[in-house]
């Protein structure tokens, strides 16, 4: 599968996303009960912060998934571990469908990856989800994240982990040689 991003526009794609945000199976991402203006609210502040920002994975043109991503040394993770230079934070969410395609959610994160590590400064990709988050803990493991130990952040208990560039090539690597 091939994807492309483009930059989440927080007013033309607010409707879109609060379908997907309070859908049940977005339930990790805490806007169950998040009205319109509350998604509108929520991403017009990503688009305003340096320190994050919200794309959307585009399958064929249209809107397929949404991708965040943010400097952990001034949001989600300050004071819960020690960044390193070249981290940085992510988070994805592919919405819910009547018609599952195999194999879609693995294409995502592996196509999210692929495009942070496009930056050279990257050297290490952060995630913080949920510790009952099974799902997505064996999709991070399958593109190379390494749990490192579980955090509290207000919202939650969470499962940091971590991900060189080169995990996530030999990770892909691996996955590509086996299919």
């Amino acid at each position: 599968m091939t994807f492309t991003f483009r930059p989440l526009d927080p007013l033309k794609d607010a409707e879109l996303l609060h379908r997907w945000l309070t859908h049940p199976k977005a339930a990790f991402w805490m806007m169950q009960d998040a009205k319109l203006e509350d998604v509108e609210r929520a991403y017009m502040e990503i688009a305003a912060d340096e320190h994050q920002h919200a794309l959307l994975g585009l399958q064929d043109g249209v809107p397929a998934f949404l991708m965040e991503y943010y400097d952990p040394r001034h949001r989600e993770l300050v004071g819960l571990y020690e960044p390193l230079p070249g981290d940085v934070g992510m988070h994805f969410l592919t919405p819910a469908t009547a018609a599952p395609v195999h194999g879609f959610t693995r294409s995502v994160i592996t196509a999210v990856m692929a495009r942070l590590f496009e930056d050279p400064a990257v050297a290490r990709v952060v995630v913080e989800p949920d510790v009952s988050n099974t799902a997505v803990h064996a999709l991070n493991e399958a593109v190379g994240f390494v749990p490192e130990r579980e955090i509290r952040k207000p919202e939650k208990k969470a499962l940091l982990s971590f991900c060189t560039r080169e995990q996530f090539l030999a990770a892909t690597a691996a996955t590509a040689v086996s299919v």
